[in-house]
């Protein structure tokens, strides 16, 4: 499936915090948009992951996204690694972007400035061609 615009966050909500009124505006104009979450946000102090779910499923629809995915890795514990970058590379290459968001690879937030890195070096793996994903 082909998006216009891949937008990943570390944890349900941090897309729409970022750049949910960019994203809002570009389907407004027509635009395809789909959300990765990298974590369910489980150690997050308000409220529970399964509200978390709920509440980013809710978030899609008003957004009018075309599809949205947690990817579970563990929260508060992004590392740069093989496996995780490999996880994102596939996203990447299943919905075909022509533009990728990201949290600020220098956000305070640990987990948001691992998991930009993660998409910053996966946006690059993801056009190697000896680097094999099964979709």
């Amino acid at each position: 499936m082909k998006t216009d615009i891949l937008a990943f966050g570390a944890h349900p909500d941090d897309v729409e915090l970022g750049c949910g009124g960019t994203i809002a505006k570009m389907i407004s104009e027509g635009k395809t948009c789909v959300i990765v979450d990298l974590t369910r946000g489980e150690l997050g102090t308000r409220g529970t992951d399964e509200t978390r779910k709920v509440e980013a499923g809710d978030s899609a629809r008003i957004l009018g996204v075309s599809a949205r995915e947690n990817l579970k890795m563990k929260d508060g514990f992004l590392v740069n690694s093989e496996e995780y970058q490999i996880e994102i590379v596939k996203m990447i290459r299943k919905y075909r972007p022509e533009i990728v968001l990201a949290n600020a690879i220098d956000d305070r937030h640990p987990d948001h400035a691992k998991g930009a890195k993660l998409v910053s070096d996966a946006c690059f793996l993801s056009g190697l061609r000896k680097i094999e994903t099964v979709l």
